[in-house]
């Protein structure tokens, strides 16, 4: 049975290193994973990703990179130098840029792509609005074909789409999922939902986890909490 450690993702959405790295502290080796996003990465850049490898942790760069094929491929150049494991770009970008940036993950040390298809923000009034018809299910697919044909590692999507992606890009598919409220959390600015338990047995490979950990009164114990529930959640699944 996998470590649990191995998918769980601690987000670090946080102004700076100081904040980030106090949390860091504060959990010790309770977990392995950190996600850096773009509020971190534009203030301390490759040097925080660089810190927290040499503490012994893996990262999970989340800068959904977006630019023309030669751009994104360059910025994966980059989080291959600073020791990502790994990265997310846009599925939306197209099958070009993808390719490049499968083609230049290809390096050695290089991080494992995640496509990113439809924010678990949006709902689908706010696909709507952005042109875009179908259900945010049929668009997350519709991506996620997309992108395992440019030949990306894996997703980021809701659980609400994790069993359909899983059952169309197979079972070594690395399945990323935010938007993890354990119960009686409150919901943010989330609209697309699940407990740990729920996105595990829909087939999740990791889960994204920020402020119910994050600003738990006592982060380590939240963090434990949900690593046990994912332990819980992965034991019949094995029977």
């Amino acid at each position: 049975m996998p470590d649990p450690k191995a998918r769980l993702a601690i987000a670090l959405d946080y102004p700076d290193a100081q904040q980030a790295l106090k949390l860091v502290d504060t959990l010790g080796h309770t977990c392995q994973w950190f996600k850096i996003g773009m509020e971190l990465y534009y203030a301390a850049g490759n040097t925080i990703v660089r810190e927290l490898r040499d503490r012994g942790f893996d990262v999970f760069l989340d800068l959904k990179l977006h630019d023309i094929p030669n751009t994104v491929a360059g910025a994966v150049r980059s989080a291959t130098q600073a020791g990502a494991g790994l990265l997310t770009i846009h599925a939306s970008g197209g099958s070009a840029m993808m390719a490049a940036a499968a083609e230049a993950a290809r390096a050695p040390g290089g991080p494992r792509l995640l496509a990113v298809t439809v924010l678990t923000s949006m709902d689908a009034a706010q696909l709507t609005g952005t042109g875009i018809t179908v259900s945010p299910a049929d668009q997350v697919l519709r991506l996620a074909k997309l992108a395992t044909q440019s030949g990306i590692d894996g997703f980021v999507c809701s659980a609400e789409e994790v069993a359909a992606v899983r059952a169309a890009t197979g079972p070594d598919t690395l399945l990323v999922i935010p938007g993890i409220r354990p119960a009686g959390a409150a919901l943010g600015d989330q609209k697309r939902i699940a407990t740990p338990a729920q996105a595990i047995a829909a087939g999740a490979s990791m889960l994204v986890v920020g402020r119910p950990i994050t600003q738990a009164p006592d982060p380590a114990a939240a963090a434990r909490a949900i690593l046990d529930e994912i332990a819980k959640a992965e034991a019949p699944l094995k029977k």
